[in-house]
Parts: structure tokens; sequence; C-alpha cells
């Protein structure tokens, strides 16, 4: 698989975090592999490990992200757009193998892909907004 799908993949994970307890999600991961029958074992290892170290940062990752989106708290927020956000803030942040420019520019492609009419510009204002501060 190419990163973007392996991005779309760890994005979806991601997602459930948001519907399950934490104790649960080892399950889930299992049931999702099971799903993807293209999936050499290098991408399920590549997507596990991602979403864990993500999902592990997101507390973190939550207070950039209000303290970037302005009038807007991550409680508040539409669960695909927080979900990409984080993914890309972990990204942005913490993923050395994924340039910054780049990190912006697939959560911008996911958020076409599944959020809202407006969801590319809100993601993109808010990584921009954390970019400015903490990559400076």
């Amino acid at each position: 698989m190419i990163r973007t799908e392996l991005r779309e993949h760890v994005f979806k994970m991601l997602f459930q975090i948001e519907f399950n307890e934490p104790s649960e999600m080892p399950d889930h991961l299992k049931y999702y592999f099971e799903t993807l029958a293209d999936a050499q074992e290098k991408d399920r290892e590549y997507i596990r490990n991602k979403f864990e170290a993500a999902a592990g940062k997101v507390p973190e990752i939550d207070e950039l992200i209000n303290s970037a989106a302005k009038g807007w708290k991550t409680s508040r927020m539409n669960k695909v757009d927080l979900t990409i956000l984080r993914l890309a803030v972990y990204e942005m942040l913490w993923d050395d193998d994924v340039p910054q420019g780049v990190a912006i520019n697939e959560a911008v492609e996911l958020a076409k892909r599944f959020g809202g009419d407006d969801s590319s510009s809100f993601v993109n204002g808010v990584l921009g907004q954390i970019a400015r501060r903490e990559l400076r």
C-alpha cells in the first residue's frame, strides 16, 4: 500500500476511539485487519504502530488543537475533523518520516474526502496555526 492509503486506514482506526473504550481497541484493530484483504504484514504493522502512537498522544494533541482552533473546542468539533486534526498534528510533531507540508496536505485531502463542505478549510486553518506556533 502507498502512504496515502495507509494514512487513511490509520484515520479510520483513530476515528473509532471516539466511540469505543480503550480496552476494546485491540479487538477492533484485529477485526479491521481481517477486512483488509490486500494488506501485507508490513502494512498492518505500520497502521498499528502509527495508530497506537497517535492514540497515546491524544490528550497532548487535543491541548494544541484547543489552543489553535479559535472559537472551537475539541469537545464540540465534528468527530471526522477532530480525528483528521489529531492524525495530522501527530505527524507534524512526532513522526519524523512525514514532512510538515505533507502532513497538512494529506489532512486537507482526508477532510475533502470524509468531512463536510467546510472541513478542508477548517482543518487547513487549524493546522496552519499549529505549524506557526509549534514549528518555528
